[in-house]
């Protein structure tokens, strides 16, 4: 089990330096920051100045190594577009990306589990048809499409939702919420659903599928033949085997919600981490840039690595084969 852990983080580690290279060595061909920030009077003294002031006129080694080390200590440097700390402007946008995308993965997990469950063990029924057949539009339309759509109906047509924004929020001692207020919650529910429909959907039908495939197999009918009741046998028997293969897609799900929340952030101007990376490419703040890529690849590479261990918790076969592989 250690032995196990142990390359898992190793693994993690691994991964975040290569994102970290990756991205570092794609922003410096998104264009010169020092374009933007000085206007139309600078000299070239200037210009040298800033750029060494920056650190730009150092080797592509040194800028990365500089970068890194800065980073393990939750510092990313200076906004080349506000002059402000970069931690800073993510701390104050991150509480907004993360309510939305926790609400996004409860609706996902909560829905997607239930109406697979549902849709096997009712198979024939023409509600479960019709399920069947509306997934279809969240697997099929894009996430802004259904942004735009959702807006329509229920801001524009219906007026019951507002279409942009976060709503009113409470500071809680550094931390903004809008769960708190009623516009806050109300601002919430369009692009929570944007988010969360295609994630939805997915696990949705993979549970469905696996669901069904439990269901044929040999000890399910045993169950059955013992005079187990019907729901014993689809939630204690049926459902626990069925959540194994499910616990990887749906890891990777959630940590796709957090990584593509940027899309549905410039479709509702919400006020989070993913628009503050939209608007950092514009102006080519490339501390921004690069601290929001860090922080998605180490949330993302965090939740894969709690569904590696919780794979490795459920599953005893892997338990069995870590124990003879150690021995």
């Amino acid at each position: 089990m250690i032995a196990y852990i142990l390359r898992r983080v190793f693994q993690s580690a691994l991964v975040l330096l290569i994102v970290g290279l990756v991205a570092f060595s794609m922003f410096r061909f998104v264009g010169d920051p020092v374009e933007n920030m000085l206007g139309q009077e600078r000299t070239q003294e200037d210009v040298d100045r800033l750029r060494d002031q920056l650190g730009l006129n150092d080797p592509f080694p040194v800028q990365y190594w500089t970068f890194l080390s800065r980073a393990a200590q939750g510092e990313f440097g200076i906004s080349y577009r506000q002059g402000r700390d970069v931690a800073d402007i993510i701390a104050e946008r991150l509480p907004a990306t993360l309510e939305l995308a926790a609400v996004s993965g409860m609706l996902a997990l909560v829905f997607g589990i239930g109406l697979g469950v549902f849709t096997a063990i009712r198979k024939d029924g023409w509600v479960s048809s019709t399920i069947m057949s509306v997934s279809l539009i969240g697997v099929s339309l894009p996430t802004f499409l259904i942004g735009i759509l959702l807006i329509w109906i229920f801001s524009v047509e219906l007026d019951m939702l507002p279409s942009f924004g976060r709503g009113d929020t409470v500071d809680l001692g550094g931390w903004t919420t809008g769960f708190l207020t009623e516009s806050g919650l109300k601002a919430l529910i369009l692009p929570a659903i944007t988010l969360g429909l295609y994630q939805m959907t997915l696990i949705m039908r993979l549970v469905r599928a696996e669901m069904l495939e439990v269901l044929r197999q040999d000890y399910i009918r045993f169950a059955r033949a013992r005079g187990l009741r019907e729901k014993s046998v689809n939630f204690r028997h049926a459902l626990k085997n069925t959540l194994v293969p499910v616990i990887t897609v749906t890891g990777l799900q959630l940590g796709s919600i957090i990584a593509f929340a940027i899309i549905t952030e410039t479709v509702f101007q919400w006020p989070g981490v993913g628009l503050l990376f939209i608007n950092a490419i514009q102006f080519v703040d490339i501390p921004v840039m690069a601290a929001y890529l860090m922080l998605i690849s180490v949330m993302f590479v965090g939740i894969n690595l709690i569904v590696d261990l919780l794979y490795f918790a459920i599953d005893p076969r892997l338990r069995v084969d870590g124990g003879a592989g150690g021995h």
